[in-house]
């Protein structure tokens, strides 16, 4: 599943200079839930971006066709002191 989506997203994300980590397919409170995780080689991805990015993956999710009830965009924790 992750390749085909890569594949069907292509270079519609580089714009937003972030990639697809992962994608997961988890059962959450008798939901299932697709989860992309987006990361970049360098920063952290702000709120702003993980809400464009989203706004361009949900069509393409949705032209998969997949059995799910939502899905769920985040950026890749990095590590840090948030002191």
């Amino acid at each position: 599943m992750k390749e085909k989506l890569i594949s069907m997203v292509g270079n519609k994300i580089d714009s937003l200079n972030v990639f697809i980590d992962d994608v997961k397919l988890v059962n959450s409170n008798n939901e299932k839930v697709l989860e992309i995780v987006l990361d970049r080689e360098e920063d952290f991805i702000d709120l702003k971006t993980v809400v464009m990015a989203t706004r361009i993956l949900n069509p393409i999710v949705d032209e998969m066709k997949l059995d799910i009830d939502s899905l769920d965009v985040y950026a890749k924790e990095k590590g840090g002191n948030y002191e």
